[in-house]
């Protein structure tokens, strides 16, 4: 689990570069981008555990994820004219972190003996939800609601994760394929850029 956890601070590191990288484009001062650098990165996970009525909240209880937003925002400072350069990189720790999120939001639902729907869709919330928070903070469209294949990446690794351990897969072999799907499905949808159908606007139109 060290793995998985360190994975975890990573996605947490990555996200809340995406959240200081956008609030600085913005114009956002210092504390403005610490804060939106901070409700990307564990914004899901928060409203994950306030949902489900855990304590303590994830951040709360664990000071590191809080060293890491505050090093992720210094970070983005120093080498934002580098960042760029990094696009891919970023782009591979963000899908690391939302398939960790996804899975560790899942894993922590079935705990609080959740049904695995409600838990399935606690561990889209840990994975995604910082990214809305983000957008909707700085007046964006959330990502998940205009293009790529994000949120239902997280659906379906979760699916698979719920599949594997009502078959009784070993916990470790459960999180590494799912986590698999996830980023799979993720770098396809970039890469080719497929989307969900869109509803048009004469769709219900009567001819």
């Amino acid at each position: 689990m060290k793995f998985i956890y360190l994975l975890d601070i990573l996605g947490t590191f990555a996200f809340a570069i995406s959240g200081a990288l956008v609030a600085s484009d913005k114009k956002f001062d210092l504390f403005g981008v610490i804060i939106i650098a901070f409700v990307t990165a564990v914004g899901g996970g928060m409203l994950r555990d306030v949902l489900i009525d855990a304590h303590p909240i994830n951040w709360i209880g664990d000071l590191n994820y809080l060293y890491t937003i505050f090093t992720a925002v210094v970070f983005t400072f120093l080498f934002k004219s580098k960042i760029a350069y990094l696009s891919k990189t970023m782009f591979l720790f963000d899908t690391i972190g939302l398939s960790v999120f996804t899975l560790l939001g899942l894993q922590k639902g079935l705990s609080f003996n959740l049904h695995p729907i409600i838990a399935l869709i606690m561990g889209m919330i840990s994975a995604v939800f910082g990214g809305v928070l983000r957008d909707v903070l700085t007046n964006k469209i959330p990502l998940i609601f205009q293009k790529e294949i994000y949120a239902s990446a997280c659906l379906a690794g979760g699916i698979t994760y719920l599949i594997l351990n009502y078959y009784n897969v070993t916990e470790t072999i459960i999180f590494i394929i799912s986590a698999i799907v996830i980023v799979f499905i993720r770098v396809i949808s970039v890469k080719f850029h497929l989307q969900l159908p869109k509803i048009k606007d004469d769709l219900f139109t009567k001819s």
